[in-house]
């Protein structure tokens, strides 16, 4: 493999070293040389159609384009000598001559390569002209509130088009005429929305002179004027780096992304991009409220805590406080889900504390941590790109998690890795796989027990890493060695062909990579799904190695930090046990109190908890259980009946509603902290904005509470908690604001000096042997019947995120994603005289919903899907409460339930 130092050459004069296969630009610009380019994208292949980086090379006959020209030994580059300059200046004259915009009426003023290029080139002031006609034209994206093209500043260098070819891979954008009149379009003139577009704009963060460009963001302010500010998504776990472009009017016009930042290099999906119009939404909470007589009044930020600190001491004092609970939040930040945590056991003296990682990945802090000692992704995103094969199981990649699905569809195309999805519905990274395999929903065990089966008789297991590396082998090899691909496929519908082969592509790929989310963790085995998947990898030695692992994909911006900081009812910060004496005493001493060393209620075994009449306070922090809670009748009348209910927000959710007082905090943009990434990379929230009204972060409010509850917290920022928490929890103990400041850090990170982890388990797992689970199929809690003859499922889709409170804020959001909907067959559909859009009753055992029908061949005969992100026909409605016996998660993936035409 070539080195750095096995190309030297020189440039202007200057010795440089470069890489084989690097071009002459990307080592330029390594190097501080500037080469003025348009077309240029570090993301996309070169090709060198703006001509403007042209350069001298000795012994060319001609100038060449840097960025598709590669380096070789002894080259000798000049590029700025009279002729080059004076060539790019007619490169640029010719760009401005059919370019008819005018810089300063431009939104892109100030960010335009093109201004940029034609003020340092001194084009003549003739090239700016006014355009002839300032009349909007009719184009693809009209109608669409996502974007706007105006072809007088195209320059048609093809970035837009190859951004969605390359990179998306989704091809919605392509050239259309001839000569002069080019320009980009849709195949056919279609409007976006009807296209492959999924609106990620990512054409838009590629375009060098603002030919397309935001429509909400147009004539509210131009790029030179706005304040950028980096901080960490707010959205899903993939933690991707954005700054918020924020105007004189305290407004977040749109949101950009640069090219290379960790872990998202520059690239955004929709809600990232245009998901941020509930942060200035008006119906954002500004001042607190307390319902009085069944309304609710504003109050002051005073009587509003004095009241909940007031209620709340009364149901400890009458009934103890195991009586009280406390439900923190994903959405929140590391600081703050550490101080709500700190204050329920302190403050209240219970270990009533938990939050939506119980309704998304319990089963994986509890499966993994069995089996490899710590209940987290094993490797980094970036790893990814070079796994050998990727094992996609239970994840709906490119929908939940699209920047990590761009990873697998480059590993793919362009590494070579095989891909092997297992999903009952066709999703669309099956486009890309070598292998589908659409399993009945809830019977996961018995597909992967059945690859393990193959892969042993064939003797295709890494032995040397079994006895080295692992335990109890036996004990699993003795539930697998005869459940073969035959047994699996009469319970899992897949053929046996279809398992031998997937369980071959696996075993002897270089490295394997498994990657899954909510379709492995949401069941009754939720935690067996888990181990199973663990017992593969360990089979195989794909873990602790480079593009290997076990690797959760987090749905919720920092589900894995709020379970990392203790937001768990068996676990403090840094997932020490509250039933550890050793770990309890050292709490106790650390933060002056008398904590419980009793495990605490989940959520859901708190609202049943309510039911009978033993939980009589409930303090929620940014969850929304009235439309996440499974089986929501039974959680909407615990909500309804429970002594008091203190909920703080940013919105009147649903659960608020049902509230006593409900207090108005700051979103993700206006406060300070950190998210912890599905990766465990650690990374800073800034404050970019001012929050509405009388609004307050999260972490402040949190400790005048527990004040006024007898135990005083107080501390002067969102800096100083983190360094709390690095006292206390060794997983975090190097990590602080200075250090992240650029790029976060991967935990553990134990002390100052150290570099954080990319990947676990590299030479010893962290229980020392991982461990071999044996694992037996067990169907799911409900089968269909006669009275309920379908299987229904629940999941996410691209365009909305949790239970809607954010993303239906959006107008671009809105009108590509509406409204819920049940997918159904087409043959289900046709027999029961369903027809695509039709109105249609859904209903199980616990309720019934009115939505709309969409008939696919993209889901199993005999099987339902419908998302849980709407209100209106809320998913929830129907799914059932039963519970994973270890991890408490709610069996969402899986119940009986019928449907019928209306």
């Amino acid at each position: 493999m070539t080195n750095r130092t096995d190309i030297q050459l020189t440039i202007n004069g200057k010795q440089v070293s470069g890489t084989n296969g690097q071009t002459i630009l990307a080592l330029a610009q390594e190097h501080g040389i500037d080469i003025p380019n348009l077309c240029n994208d570090p993301r996309l292949i070169p090709s060198g159609s703006c001509r403007l980086c042209v350069v001298e090379v000795d012994g060319q006959k001609a100038p060449v384009t840097a960025c598709t020209f590669q380096i070789a030994p002894g080259m000798v580059v000049h590029t700025d000598t009279e002729e080059i300059l004076a060539l790019r200046k007619t490169i640029l004259e010719l760009l401005f001559s059919e370019h008819r915009g005018v810089c300063t009426t431009c939104d892109e003023n100030g960010n335009c390569l093109l201004q940029k290029y034609g003020y340092e080139y001194q084009i003549d002031d003739t090239a700016f002209a006014l355009p002839e006609s300032n009349d909007p034209i009719e184009n693809y994206t009209t109608g669409n509130e996502a974007m706007v093209y105006n072809s007088d500043k195209c320059i048609r260098c093809g970035r837009c088009i190859r951004i969605c070819q390359e990179v998306q891979m989704d091809s919605a954008l392509t050239f259309k005429e001839r000569a002069a009149q080019v320009e980009v379009s849709t195949a056919f003139d279609m409007p976006l929305n009807d296209t492959t577009c999924e609106l990620c704009g990512q054409c838009i963060s590629t375009c060098p002179t603002g030919a397309l460009y935001e429509r909400s963001a147009k004539g509210r302010g131009q790029c030179k004027d706005f304040k950028r500010t980096r901080t960490t998504c707010g959205y899903c776990g993939v933690g991707c780096q954005i700054d918020l472009n924020v105007n004189s009017k305290n407004e977040i016009v749109r949101v950009t992304s640069p090219v290379g930042v960790i872990p998202n290099d520059g690239n955004l999906c929709v809600k990232g991009r245009f998901g941020m119009d509930f942060v200035g939404s008006d119906k954002r909470l500004t001042a607190p409220l307390i319902k009085r007589n069944g309304k609710f009044e504003k109050a002051s930020w005073d009587e509003a805590l004095d009241t909940i600190a007031k209620k709340l001491g009364e149901i400890k004092a009458t009934h103890g406080p195991d009586s009280i609970g406390g439900l923190s939040s994903a959405k929140c930040t590391n600081e703050e889900n550490y101080v709500f945590q700190k204050m329920i056991r302190t403050a209240i003296g219970t270990n009533n504390v938990d939050h939506c990682a119980r309704l998304c990945h319990a089963s994986t802090v509890a499966g993994l941590a069995r089996a490899f000692g710590s209940g987290a992704m094993t490797n980094s995103i970036d790893e990814i790109r070079r796994a050998g094969c990727i094992f996609i199981i239970g994840s709906n990649t490119t929908e939940a998690h699209p920047v990590i699905g761009l990873a697998v569809k480059d590993a793919v195309v362009n590494n070579g890795a095989k891909l092997i999805v297992a999903d009952p519905r066709t999703i669309d990274i099956v486009r890309f796989a070598e292998l589908h395999m659409a399993q009945q929903p809830g019977t996961d065990v018995a597909l992967i027990n059945a690859m393990m089966h193959v892969i042993l008789t064939e003797n295709l297991a890494d032995m040397e890493f079994i006895k080295k590396r692992c335990e109890n082998f036996e004990a699993m090899e003795a539930i697998v060695k005869d459940f073969t691909p035959e047994m699996a496929e009469d319970v899992t519908t897949v053929s046996a062909d279809a398992i031998r082969q997937a369980a071959r592509i696996y075993a002897t790929a270089t490295s394997s990579s498994i990657i899954y989310s909510m379709g492995i963790t949401q069941h009754t085995t939720g935690t067996d799904n888990v181990l199973s998947l663990a017992n593969l990898a360990m089979l195989t030695g794909n873990v602790g190695k480079e593009s290997t692992g076990v690797n959760p994909l987090r749905g919720q911006n920092n589900v894995q930090g709020a379970c990392d900081l203790g937001a768990l009812p068996n676990v403090y910060p840094g997932y020490q046990s509250v039933e550890d004496e050793k770990i309890h005493e050292k709490f106790e001493k650390a933060w002056g109190a008398k904590l419980s060393n009793k495990m605490g209620l989940t959520v859901v075994e708190m609202m049943h908890a309510v039911e009978e009449g033993k939980l009589k306070g409930l303090y929620l922090m940014g969850e929304n259980p009235a439309l996440s809670d499974p089986n929501l009748n039974r959680t909407r009348k615990s909500l309804e009946d429970i002594e008091f209910l203190a909920v703080q927000d940013i919105f009147l959710t649903e659960t608020a509603e049902y509230a006593d007082v409900v207090l108005p905090t700051m979103c993700f943009a206006e406060k300070d902290g950190t998210f912890t990434n599905t990766e465990r990379r650690v990374q800073r929230v800034r404050k970019a904005i001012d929050g509405p009204g009388k609004s307050r972060d999260d972490w402040q409010i949190v400790c005048d509470l527990a004040t006024r509850l007898g135990f005083p917290m107080k501390y002067n920022n969102a800096s100083e908690i983190l360094d709390e928490i690095a006292s206390l929890s060794p997983i975090y103990g190097g990590i602080s604001f200075e250090r992240i400041n650029d790029v976060g850090l991967s935990w553990p990170c134990p002390d100052k000096n150290h570099p954080g982890t990319k990947y676990l388990h590299k030479d010893q797992f962290k229980r020392g042997l991982g461990k071999f689970h044996p694992v037996e199929f067990k169907p799911p809690v409900e089968k269909a019947d006669k009275t309920f003859p379908f299987l229904l499922s629940t999941g996410r889709q691209l365009y909305q995120f949790h239970t809607g409170t954010m993303t239906r804020k959006s107008p671009v959001i809105n009108q590509v994603s509406p409204t819920g909907y049940v997918e159904i067959h087409n043959e289900d559909a046709e027999r029961l005289g369903i027809v695509n859009g039709q109105k249609v009753s859904v209903a199980t055992r616990r309720g019934i919903v009115t939505t709309q029908a969409r008939v696919t061949t993209d889901i199993g005969k005999g099987w339902l899907f419908m998302p849980f992100h709407f209100s209106e026909g809320p998913a929830n409605m129907l799914t059932i409460d039963a519970l994973d016996p270890i991890a408490k998660i709610p069996e969402y993936k899986v119940c009986a339930a019928n449907i019928c035409s209306m």
